[in-house]
């Protein structure tokens, strides 16, 4: 099991390193073969979050970030203390199922080359909207991607700009499901802290080499990777949903 747990890991790690993200969604995805969603949730909370710093100030300039994406902060934290949607504690809300369909289309929809359209001039009414289903789904799935990932990119931001802002939005929501899971205990009792930092250390690993990837491909190759690793995911959390049924 600790090998599987590192294994887990350093793939999330990896793939976050690429293309920004999935760290989460991997991680849930993976664990939940043996673990239940809370617990699997638990797990992540530790690697999640620091590699999410690593995100967040890799390139620097993180106050004029935070400047710019204020409400999308607040969106977030408001949609996880009152979310709209069935919680994680709730087994019956089939949410990864639905994360995984959206997931899956959205990457569809970029590999067969079609634009977001630029939501750029409407950033100031959209962002604390976005963010509020984002932090949501966060409490909900435990993974925040939808709608915060198309959104970000309908922004037109270069590469390392959309890998930063991602980072913000991943580390915020982070933060809310650690204190969600430490507010609403079920009855699974939480991983102990040695395993917890378990999958710190292979998730650091793997997301340092996925780095070093990025910062070696075009524009244009990391978009089609980006939408490729978006709808690997999205296909992997929806069959897996189905294959649980």
């Amino acid at each position: 099991m600790l090998g599987f747990i590192m294994v887990v890991f350093t793939l999330a790690g990896f793939i976050k390193g690429v293309i920004g993200l999935g760290l989460p969604a991997v991680s849930m995805g993976l664990l939940t073969v043996f673990l239940s969603p809370y617990q699997a949730a638990s797990l992540l909370i530790v690697p999640s979050m620091l590699t999410n710093f690593w995100q967040l100030f890799a390139e620097g300039e993180v106050l004029a970030l935070l400047k710019r994406f204020w409400s999308l902060v607040v969106g977030i934290i408001v949609g996880s203390i009152w979310s709209i949607f069935p919680t994680l504690s709730d087994q019956t809300f089939p949410s990864e199922a639905l994360l995984g369909a959206m997931l899956a289309l959205y990457g569809l929809y970029g590999l067969m080359g079609k634009k977001l359209a630029d939501l750029s001039a409407y950033e100031r009414y959209l962002s604390p909207i976005v963010g509020y289903l984002g932090g949501a789904l966060t409490v909900a799935t435990g993974v925040i991607v939808i709608p915060v990932v198309p959104y970000v990119q309908s922004l037109q931001l270069k590469r390392d700009q959309l890998v930063q802002t991602l980072g913000l939005a991943f580390t915020v929501s982070t933060c809310c499901l650690a204190v969600f899971l430490y507010q609403n205990p079920v009855e699974q009792a939480l991983p102990t802290h040695m395993i917890l930092m378990l999958g710190l250390v292979p998730a650091l690993l793997g997301m340092w080499l996925g780095t070093k990837i990025r910062y070696r491909i075009s524009e244009e190759r990391f978009r089609r990777i980006f939408f490729i690793g978006v709808f690997t995911l999205g296909s992997y959390m929806l069959l897996h949903r189905i294959w649980l049924f």
